[in-house]
C-alpha cells in the first residue's frame, strides 16, 4: 500500500498543480478502507493535506472524523501531515 500511496501522492504534486481531490480520495480510502485496512491517522493526515490545498469538503470529513479519534491518534495524523507538507 506504501508504493500506492507514494505514487499518488506525488502525482498529486507533479507539475505544479495542486490535485487536493486526490488527496481528498486518499483520505477516504483510508477511513473507509476501501482497498485496504481502516487507518484513521492515515485517513485524517490526507483529508487535512487536502484541505490546506484548499479542498472544502476534505475538511469537513476530516472535522468529521477527529470526533472519532483519540488524542493521540489525532497528534500522530497531524504530525504526520506537517511531515509530508514539510518534504513536498
Amino acid at each position: 500500500m506504501a508504493r500506492f500511496e507514494m505514487h499518488t501522492s506525488e502525482n498529486a504534486t507533479m507539475g505544479g498543480e495542486t490535485r487536493a481531490d486526490v488527496f481528498r480520495d486518499m483520505g477516504l480510502m483510508y477511513a473507509t478502507g476501501r482497498g485496504c485496512p481502516v487507518d484513521l491517522v492515515s485517513a485524517h493526515k490526507w483529508l487535512n493535506i487536502a484541505a490546506i490545498k484548499g479542498c472544502d469538503r476534505a475538511a469537513e470529513l476530516r472535522a468529521d472524523l477527529a470526533q472519532t479519534m483519540s488524542k493521540v491518534q489525532l497528534a500522530e495524523a497531524l504530525r504526520a501531515a506537517r511531515e509530508w507538507m514539510t518534504m513536498h
